[in-house]
């Protein structure tokens, strides 16, 4: 498991390309038959993925969490963002298809993640974080979640946010995590940006073909930076932090927070013409 420590929005402004994407950017996830792990300070949340194609793979405590089983003091989702797979949980089989989640509560020993056909494996991408009671299992198909259309083609950022766990209906802790999908034509998510001290997030760009990049744009609003990213990599974004971006053509991204509140309407706006 790797390990990010947090940063400060000062130290942050003196950061050359190198060490911005050494500090934010997670790259090289979905390894075959591995299981890759980022843990960073700010709020404490893990991301990570897992790609079992030959071979079943489980989630593994190890050192750094000083816990006897993974979930003995957390919390997860999962979404898959690859072909069918299937996650046991304590010895409960969920089929997951393309785009299918699955939300598990403190406490669960056993997280095993397997492949429905190994030329084509299942990507499972999750973000953990600390809890303080149970609750239960889920599994989450896309089409029953609530889903919100925003934005306009004239401004080219139309898109469907499609919110997986979340209060009211799938319960958790503090993690919150959803998709959202922009139209053909539109590369704009997040702008008009905000802020939300009261959280942390983290973005996972995906549905890029090899040769497009998304420029996240990332710091305080006064002081703006831009991470170029790639097909299936994420990006840590700290509270003090916006959190946007644009790319060479449409994508989708999956969002993942944790923090101090659940409401996911409680943002800090930026105008316009206060970015820098």
């Amino acid at each position: 498991m790797e390990l990010r420590t947090a940063c400060s929005p000062l130290d942050m402004k003196s950061y050359d390309t190198t060490r911005l994407r050494k500090e934010f950017l997670i790259d090289d996830l979905f390894r075959t038959d591995e299981v890759k792990m980022v843990y960073s300070h700010i709020d404490r949340i893990i991301t990570g993925s897992a790609v079992p194609a030959t071979k079943a793979l489980t989630l593994d405590a190890g050192d750094e969490l000083r816990a006897e089983y993974f979930l003995q003091r957390r919390e997860i989702g999962i979404i898959n963002i690859g072909d069918e797979g299937t996650v046991t949980v304590d010895g409960t089989v969920y089929t997951l298809r393309h785009r299918d989640g699955l939300y598990i509560g403190m406490g669960s020993r056993e997280v095993k993640m397997e492949s429905a056909h190994a030329d084509h494996p299942a990507k499972f991408y999750f973000n953990s974080a600390p809890a303080h009671m149970t609750y239960p299992t889920v599994y989450i198909r896309p089409e029953d979640c609530i889903k919100v259309e925003l934005g306009t083609m004239e401004e080219s950022n139309h898109r469907t946010i499609c919110k997986y766990i979340l209060p009211g209906q799938v319960e958790s802790c503090q993690l919150e995590m959803g998709m959202t999908t922009l139209m053909p034509g539109s590369v704009w998510n997040t702008m008009p940006c905000h802020t939300h001290d009261r959280r942390m997030e983290v973005y996972l760009y995906f549905d890029l073909p090899e040769d497009a990049v998304v420029f996240h744009y990332m710091g305080e609003p006064t002081e703006t930076r831009h991470i170029v990213m790639r097909n299936e990599q994420a990006v840590i974004s700290p509270s003090w932090s916006i959190h946007s971006a644009s790319a060479t053509r449409a994508y989708t991204f999956i969002w993942g927070m944790v923090g101090e509140n659940q409401d996911f309407d409680d943002m800090d706006p930026v105008a316009m013409q206060d970015l820098r």
